[in-house]
């Protein structure tokens, strides 16, 4: 995990349910990146790139528990979120597949569509490149900054199973 998250914006409101990031009617199909946020802009999905972030404002991944809409952000190149609030589930959904969720007081009304976001892990600082506008990011609990430092959970689990394979190898040997 880089040290520094820079990215270009895109920014949405408060109370973005699941639905809205990645729509029920797509799910399970290969057409779902077409459509991630399409109805709160339809100019995401066909311009999104790696590197971006999601600046959004209060209850962001609120709805349904699914872990298609963290994922499919990250598939899509967002590096991170930042937004005032997270719905629980979402937070831990989007913690458990590596995809950062920074709870930033004041974000959604720092940034607009486009600006570039600079995000220090350091400090946990977030500034407006565009303004020069530094807000404080809420620190990430050290447990689950270690899985978001891993890649996410699966990729730790397959990382020890890996070394817990070679161990046995070993012994055997």
């Amino acid at each position: 995990m880089e040290k520094v998250i820079k990215g270009k914006v895109w920014k949405f409101g408060d109370d973005i349910d699941t639905d809205l990031i990645t729509p029920g009617k797509w799910l399970g199909t290969s057409e779902l990146k077409e459509h991630v946020l399409e109805t709160e802009d339809p100019e995401f999905p066909k311009q999104v790139q790696k590197d971006d972030v999601v600046v959004a404002g209060k209850n962001f991944g609120c709805g349904s528990s699914r872990e298609t809409a963290p994922e499919a952000l990250r598939q899509m190149g967002i590096v991170a979120t930042f937004c005032e609030s997270y719905a629980r589930i979402y937070y831990r959904n989007s913690v458990g597949l590596g995809l950062p969720p920074l709870i930033v007081p004041g974000v959604s009304t720092e940034f607009e569509k486009g600006d570039e976001l600079e995000f220090s892990y350091e400090t946990f600082t977030v500034k407006n490149l565009r303004t020069g506008k530094e807000l404080q990011a809420e620190q990430i609990p050290d447990f689950l900054l270690e899985i978001l430092e891993g890649g996410g959970q699966e990729k730790i689990l397959k990382k020890k199973l890996k070394a817990k394979a070679r161990a046995l190898k070993k012994k055997k040997d």
